[in-house]
């Protein structure tokens, strides 16, 4: 056992939870660069060319979503095996998902590139802005692939608790994409400018490095799993495995983007100020999930390699100290964005009293029970470490399908609430589902569900055989 699998499965829970949780939220924080970078850069083209990168990201986010359970299959089996001391299962886990990412990014990537013109269709973009986001959906759409592929080199260093390396390479090509952005939006000497498609090309070429890096890294084994040319080879029965694993995953992250693009057209219902407000509060709401989502993964590291090594009381007392955890220090942050609301509103919008007033208004009703979103983020987080998959499937579908959506529809259309309705459908729901999914938990079902399980009875059949015949 290395000195960090056995810090990961003796260690103080708290202090490795906050050194893995710190690595992975400054990773988040580096990735959410991309987005912050291209909005800087593509806001000095004008306001069209920001409706065109803005109409376009929840399309390609959602087709990412629909391959992502995949990556969150490989992620869970590497953590258990690796807890389960299986160092050729998690490199024979790592190959193939790594294979089937390849393959499916590559067919999600072609459609959606196919169909990126009936999307914005659909979406009812006027033609000032249909040419410049057709243009970033497709170079978007290609570069997918590689967006699939740094995703799951990440997910699969976090199931084994090695995040120092994604670290490093997401620093370099973020400060990388900095400098691209400019250049291939606006040009440089004897080189034009590419305008909106320049943001998305380079972001594809910077994911392109992180993949590739993130590759070499795997073929070379320094750092924990070490691939061969012949782990590629498909393994149907295993492909098949992590398919019906990942499906739940993929249904909840796809329900989650979808029911927000659904609770966009409510918000844009009720117009200008409405979106605006709506629109400054979720950026903040975004920024406050990236504390709360790097503790979740480390919950998750954490509770998988424990279940690997059948220490199921650990990975529920990890659970519970990550809820707690997320809990207070959510609470924590939302209290002081409740105190400086209006100033936090200024930042983006400083010369519009009413969006400001508005914003801050949206920002109060759901900050103080913000803590219900650390305890919701860990809970999935362990159910998907623990393979159950379907549950952190249902606490999403519930979530955004049967509480949030319906609520603020109900309250905002069908009461003297008005918007005010959609504001409280996110307080609501922060509490609600918290609750449920809490109660859930402890249950402990969950338990129950041991993915290597088979594999180690058949090494223990084994073994035993061996030493039957010995002994004849």
């Amino acid at each position: 056992m290395t000195d960090r699998q056995n810090r990961f499965l003796e260690g103080p829970i708290n202090k490795v939870l906050i050194s893995l949780a710190v690595p992975i939220i400054l990773t988040n924080i580096l990735q959410s660069a991309y987005q912050l970078t291209d909005a800087f850069w593509v806001g000095r083209l004008g306001a069209s060319e920001v409706a065109a990168v803005s109409v376009s990201m929840p399309v390609t986010f959602l087709v990412i979503a629909l391959g992502s359970g995949l990556a969150m299959a490989g992620a869970t089996l590497s953590a258990q095996y690796m807890g389960a001391g299986r160092r050729d299962k998690v490199n024979h886990v790592a190959a193939q998902t790594m294979l089937m990412v390849a393959v499916t990014s590559a067919v999600l990537g072609f459609t959606g590139y196919l169909l990126s013109p009936y999307f914005l269709t659909l979406l009812g973009v006027s033609e000032k802005v249909y040419d410049d986001a057709l243009k970033f959906m497709h170079v978007s759409f290609i570069g997918v692939i590689f967006v699939f592929l740094f995703a799951m080199f990440q997910s699969l260093m976090r199931g084994i608790g090695q995040i120092k390396i994604p670290l490093m390479i997401v620093f370099g090509t973020v400060i990388l994409n900095f400098f691209l952005d400019p250049l291939f939006i606006f040009g440089l000497g004897s080189f034009e400018g590419l305008g909106v498609m320049g943001a998305a090309l380079a972001t594809l070429v910077t994911q392109s490095i992180a993949a590739i890096l993130g590759l070499t890294v795997f073929m070379r084994g320094r750092h924990g799993i070490q691939l061969e040319w012949h782990h590629f080879k498909p393994d149907f029965a295993y492909i098949k495995r992590a398919f019906f694993l990942g499906v739940p995953g993929s249904v909840e992250l796809s329900a989650r983007a979808l029911g927000m693009i659904i609770l966009s057209f409510l918000v844009a219902s009720f117009g200008t100020v409405t979106i605006a407000s709506y629109g400054v509060g979720s950026n903040l709401l975004q920024f406050v999930m990236i504390p709360a989502m790097g503790l979740s993964m480390a919950v998750s590291t954490l509770v998988g390699q424990n279940i690997g090594a059948n220490q199921i009381e650990r990975a529920e007392k990890i659970t519970l100290l990550g809820t707690l955890w997320g809990f207070l220090g959510l609470t924590v942050i939302g209290i002081v964005f409740y105190v400086f609301a209006p100033h936090l509103i200024a930042v983006f919008i400083p010369d519009d009293p009413e969006v400001i007033q508005e914003g801050a208004h949206f920002l109060r009703t759901m900050c103080l029970t913000w803590g219900g979103i650390g305890v919701q983020l860990c809970v999935v987080s362990a159910f998907r470490a623990s393979g159950n998959m379907q549950n952190a499937m249902m606490v999403a579908l519930v979530s955004q399908w049967m509480v949030q959506f319906p609520l603020a529809y109900v309250l905002s259309k069908h009461t003297a609430l008005q918007d005010d309705g959609i504001w409280w459908s996110f307080a609501v729901t922060n509490v609600v589902v918290a609750i449920f999914a809490f109660c859930w938990f402890k249950r402990g079902t969950w338990k129950k569900t041991r993915l290597t399980e088979e594999e180690q009875q058949i090494v223990h059949i084994t073994d035993e055989a061996l030493i039957e015949k010995g002994n004849q």
